[in-house]
């Protein structure tokens, strides 16, 4: 992504890219991908501090991020392409046989950006602690950004890596929750209610801010200020609030689009929503 290109407008092609992505296989989950279009360009594009052009598994000397909830790989990607991880053109390949671009992030293929798979959902929270205190061990005092899905937290290891982080005083991670309300079957107030997000983190021990995910501008502001928190003491945590499907009018609204398609005559209306920008489609 060049300096000219706004954070805005790479945002609408990485819409693009995750209708065109999914609606490609018939497979694929675009609603929570869509909801994280604007905080995973905001990470890529200017929060993190991390090696442009280059990569290396091992990530010293550079800020890493981890996806727990693996399954909105399609953003992820797109984030990955369009910051120079590997060639756009390869979005093309997402989800078809030797593809790296796996339904799941996967290492088995070496894709630039991916440091561990994830989709098994409770674990990327632990995964991320390690790294965070393999950082300190290593005298690194860049940061861990992990992402976690609302429904995901109904997961009991989650819990434990909470207590875990706040008792060793892990602050050197920013972790964020995408709390859209949605999950696959249903409302997550519906399936198993989460009650007080914000309480439960900040009674687990953790620095807890909460902030519009779907608003650029706001992710930039509070990530900042997640930043200016780290290093005293306690981990961090974001509760974002999104709209699963953000972007496109049909999708907004329902946790029916978790991990559906569009068909032919839905994906022109996506497009026709995002309109092309000056990166190109691939």
């Amino acid at each position: 992504m060049t300096e000219k290109v706004s954070l805005q407008e790479t945002a609408q092609q990485v819409r693009r890219d995750i209708v065109r992505m999914v609606h490609a296989v018939n497979s694929g989950h675009p609603g929570g991908s869509l909801g994280c279009t604007e905080f995973f360009t905001a990470l890529y594009g200017q929060i993190m501090d991390y090696k442009r052009g280059e990569f290396h598994p091992d990530g010293h000397g550079e800020d890493l991020f981890f996806l727990s909830n693996g399954h909105i790989s399609p953003v992820w990607y797109s984030v990955l392409a369009r910051n120079g991880f590997f060639p756009v053109k390869e979005l093309s390949t997402f989800r078809k046989i030797d593809s790296r671009l796996q339904g799941h992030p996967a290492t088995h293929e070496g894709l630039p950006g991916v440091r561990v798979a994830s989709g098994s959902l409770g674990q990327g929270l632990s995964v991320a602690l390690g790294a965070a205190q393999a950082k300190k061990l290593n005298g690194d005092r860049h940061l861990i950004y992990s992402l976690h899905g609302d429904g995901e937290l109904q997961e009991g290891q989650i819990w434990e890596a909470v207590m875990y982080a706040a008792a060793n005083k892990i602050d050197n991670i920013i972790s964020t929750v995408d709390y859209n309300n949605r999950q696959i079957d249903g409302d997550v107030s519906d399936v198993l209610d989460l009650g007080d997000l914000k309480g439960k983190w900040h009674a687990f021990g953790w620095d807890v801010l909460e902030m519009n995910g779907n608003d650029i501008d706001n992710v930039l502001k509070v990530m900042a200020e997640a930043k200016s928190r780290t290093g005293k003491g306690k981990p961090v945590a974001v509760i974002m609030r999104t709209e699963m499907g953000n972007g496109v009018d049909f999708m907004m609204g329902s946790h029916k689009w978790h991990g559906v398609a569009p068909n032919d005559e839905q994906l022109a209306s996506a497009l026709a929503q995002n309109p092309e920008t000056s990166l190109g489609d691939y």
